[in-house]
């Protein structure tokens, strides 16, 4: 991970847009801080597309969409796509599985959850569960002591016991049915609401994160960035983002956000 102004000022320039996880890239210690948002606001005007992708709920991604200064957002670590139309006064929704599958898979998964609770001492499920549509999340140190990486680890083991796909970010262990990830919405946004071939496009799109939820990201955009906090993933990142902030959290996004407004 080479430090950010190693990043070319010549590709810099010709960045299109910036997709960034939320939990600890966008926030620090839990809260959304006044400069981070700020950061946003001023990527937005300056024309760059702004999309949040992110494990949390479609609960909390229909809010985003709606009020923050955003194009889009990917949530529940690639279950969805959520846009609203401003002009039309709508939102526009995009799901991997319909209505009816995830109502089957809701009664899979809340059995899923009570036997890893019974197996992880100390786990809980997330307070954030109520507005989930797709997946289960774990809370393993939001709202709980922290457990060990032993743990966490069993947590992984269980879901995928149980057939799940089972991916560890800052906070949660999130399991779902199906092999979807953050990276696979992102295309499809991209296809389906911007008419953009990311594949044929993605040197001119950052994405930033600091977790190995976001390894599929940090894979396949040559100018991925993590925020310095990635540090304590390094083992564990099968794929390592190209640079790193200096700053940690909100404060290494708003880094980033201000070398790619300084370019333009």
């Amino acid at each position: 991970m080479k430090p950010l102004a190693t990043f070319p000022a010549a590709a810099r320039r010709a960045i299109r847009g910036v997709f960034c996880d939320i939990d600890d890239t966008l926030t620090t210690d839990g809260r959304l801080t006044a400069a981070a948002y700020a950061a946003l606001e001023s990527l937005h005007a300056a024309g760059l597309l702004v999309v949040p992708i992110t494990g949390r709920p479609a609960g909390w991604c229909d809010l985003i969409a709606r009020q923050w200064p955003v194009n889009a957002v990917v949530g529940e670590n690639g279950a969805f796509w959520f846009r609203h139309d401003h002009d039309a006064r709508r939102m526009v929704r995009s799901f991997v599985d319909d209505e009816a599958t995830r109502a089957a898979h809701q009664q899979r998964l809340q059995a899923i959850a009570d036997a890893i609770l019974k197996e992880v001492p100390g786990a809980a499920v997330s307070a954030d569960q109520h507005y989930r549509e797709t997946d289960l999340a774990i809370d393993f140190c939001e709202d709980v002591a922290p457990l060990s990486a032993a743990a966490v680890a069993r947590i992984v083991a269980l879901m995928e016991q149980h057939g799940l796909t089972a991916k560890v970010s800052s906070i949660h262990v999130n399991g779902w049915f199906g092999a979807y990830d953050k990276l696979g919405m992102t295309r499809q946004l991209m296809r389906e609401a911007f008419k953009v071939d990311l594949d044929a496009e993605r040197a001119r799109y950052v994405f930033i994160g600091d977790s190995p939820n976001d390894v599929p990201m940090f894979a396949y955009f040559p100018h991925a960035a993590g925020v310095a906090n990635v540090r304590s993933f390094a083992e564990r990142l099968e794929a390592k983002p190209a640079y790193v902030t200096q700053a940690a959290a909100g404060a290494g996004f708003c880094e980033l956000a201000d070398y790619l407004l300084a370019g333009r």
